[in-house]
C-alpha cells in the first residue's frame, strides 16, 4: 500500500524542523523533545471528559495515575475501565504526552481509562515498567469501585512500549489468577526484543521511527541483553498465548514493528486467543497520537473505542 499523502507531510515536517535525532539526545533531552512536539501534534483534550490526577501505591513508592470518565456518566456510576501505558520507548512519554488519546478513548467507548505513569528508563530499567502496570491493574481490581469503576471489566492496552507491557501484563494476569480481562488492545506493540524482522529492514530509516532507535530504546531499557528474551520483554516468545483474553491489534504499514505485531496477532490465533488484526496500511508509527496531522489517528482512535466498547459495554456483565 502506498504511503498516505498525510504520512508523507508529516515526515516532510519533521525533516524541515531538523530537530536532533532521538538516539543523539540525553533520556532527558529526549523527554523534553518529545513533550515540546505533543500539543501541536495531539491537540486540546476533547470536551465532555472528566479527569482526575492522583497517586497509588507502587513497587518503589507512588505511582502516579490519571482517571478519565465521560463527563455524560454521573459519579457514583460503575463505569468498566481501560488500564493504559503509554508509548515512548520505555525512555519517554507521561499522562500528558497520551491524554487526549486517552480522553478520546474514554469519550467514545463510555467506559473509565485509569492511565498509568510508570517509571521511565535508565533511572528504572526493566523489569520496572512492567512492575507498574502490574500494579496499577492490582490496584485496580481492587480499589477500583472506590473510584466508581467495574472491577469484573476491565481492559489492558497501551501503543507502542505501551503495548508491549500491556501484552506482557495480560500474560501475567492469565498466570496469576487474574483480575480477569476482556480484552488487550495492543496498539503497533513491541512484541520480539530480540529478533529484528523484515519490516526493521524495510523501514529501517525514513519513516520516523527508524532501526537505530530502536536500539537506542533497548539499550536504555534492557542492557543486559541476556534479558530481552524473557517473555515480560518480548511477549512473543513466551512459551504459551492460549488462555489470554481477547486481542485487537493496531499495526501501521510503514513502521519498523509492523511485523512483529502481526506476528503476535497470528500467534494468538493459532493457539486459540481471539485476535483480530487491523493495519493501517499508509500509517508511521505513533499515528494514533497525531490526530491533528492524520485522519488515520482519528479514524485509529475511534476503531479502538468501538472495540473496548464491545468489550465492555455491549457485551454487558
Amino acid at each position: 500500500m502506498a504511503l498516505d499523502p498525510e504520512s508523507q507531510r508529516l515526515i516532510d515536517l519533521m525533516l524541515a524542523a531538523n530537530r536532533p535525532a532521538w538516539n543523539t539526545l540525553s533520556p532527558a533531552d529526549a523527554r523534553a523533545q518529545y513533550l515540546a512536539l505533543r500539543p501541536g501534534a495531539q491537540g486540546p483534550r476533547p470536551a465532555g471528559v472528566t479527569v482526575i490526577d492522583r497517586t497509588i501505591s507502587g513497587p518503589a513508592g507512588t505511582l502516579p495515575v490519571r482517571l478519565y470518565r465521560p463527563a455524560s456518566a454521573a459519579a457514583d456510576t460503575a463505569l468498566p475501565a481501560l488500564v493504559f501505558a503509554h508509548g515512548g520507548g520505555w525512555v519517554f512519554g507521561n499522562l500528558d504526552s497520551h491524554d487526549v488519546l486517552c480522553a478520546q478513548l474514554a469519550l467514545e467507548a463510555g467506559i473509565a481509562v485509569f492511565a498509568v505513569d510508570y517509571r521511565l528508563a535508565p533511572e528504572a530499567r526493566f523489569p520496572g515498567a512492567f512492575d507498574d502496570v502490574v500494579a496499577g491493574l492490582q490496584w485496580v481490581a481492587a480499589n477500583g469501585a472506590s473510584l466508581a469503576i467495574d472491577p469484573s471489566r476491565l481492559a489492558i492496552g497501551g501503543d507502542s512500549a505501551g503495548g508491549n507491557l500491556a501484552a506482557a501484563v495480560a500474560l501475567w494476569a492469565r498466570d496469576h489468577g487474574g483480575p480477569k480481562l476482556r480484552l488487550q488492545l495492543l496498539v503497533y506493540p513491541v512484541t520480539d526484543a530480540v529478533a529484528r524482522a523484515d519490516s526493521y529492514r524495510r523501514y529501517k530509516d525514513g519513516y520516523g521511527l527508524n532501526a537505530v532507535t530502536m536500539e537506542w530504546f533497548f539499550d536504555h531499557y534492557t542492557p543486559d541483553k541476556s534479558a530481552r528474551g524473557d517473555w515480560r520483554v518480548s511477549p512473543l516468545r513466551a512459551k504459551s498465548l492460549a488462555g489470554l483474553p481477547p486481542a485487537l491489534v493496531v499495526t501501521a504499514g510503514y513502521d519498523p514493528l509492523r511485523d512483529e505485531g502481526r506476528a503476535y496477532a497470528f500467534r494468538l490465533q493459532q493457539e486459540g486467543t481471539l485476535a483480530d488484526l487491523v493495519e493501517f496500511g499508509g500509517m508511521l508509527h505513533g499515528f494514533l497520537s497525531s490526530p491533528m496531522f492524520l485522519h488515520g489517528a482519528r479514524r485509529g482512535t475511534s476503531l479502538c473505542a468501538a472495540a473496548l466498547r464491545e468489550a465492555l459495554v455491549l457485551r454487558g456483565k
